[in-house]
């Protein structure tokens, strides 16, 4: 594959990135109210932490696989943490008053728990497997 092609692919993850990021931050409110889930005592349905702790891994995964440096790998998870954070806070449209998007509950630190640690997780597996590929590049101090 040509460089030129490995940009595109990592743009377009990146781009996925800040698209799950805005779609689960949207979607974190959901209740069982009876407005778009049936109603079962307005519970919250929190699906998009799962949906969030199993993208953003992925996604790392795959940029893993166009270049074995690590910013390349970690870019979508970047990606996704600053557009979490910013449309969660700023949310674009809202009133003047307290953010309830992502600051409302503990929903909001488990979806940003969710798809941070799970992705720093699978960036601490790309170092590693690098660390492993190139044994004479990461040698411990005083071990000469």
């Amino acid at each position: 594959m040509t460089g030129s092609w490995r940009v595109v692919f990592l743009l377009l993850l990146c781009v996925e990135a800040a698209v799950l990021a805005v779609l689960e931050t949207m979607f974190l409110p959901l209740r069982f109210d009876g407005t778009l889930l049936p109603e079962l005592r307005d519970w919250p349905f929190p699906i998009m932490i799962a949906v969030a702790a199993f993208t953003t891994p992925l996604l790392v995964s795959w940029a893993a696989s166009l270049s074995e440096r690590v910013l390349t790998a970690a870019s979508p998870l970047l990606v996704w943490f600053f557009t979490l954070t910013w449309f969660g806070y700023f949310e674009p449209g809202h009133a003047a008053g307290t953010p309830v998007l992502l600051l409302q509950d503990w929903r909001g630190l488990l979806l940003l728990a969710g798809g941070a640690l799970t992705g720093a997780v699978a960036v601490g597996a790309v170092m590693a497997r690098n660390a492993a590929n190139r044994p004479g590049l990461y040698d411990t101090a005083g071990t000469q």
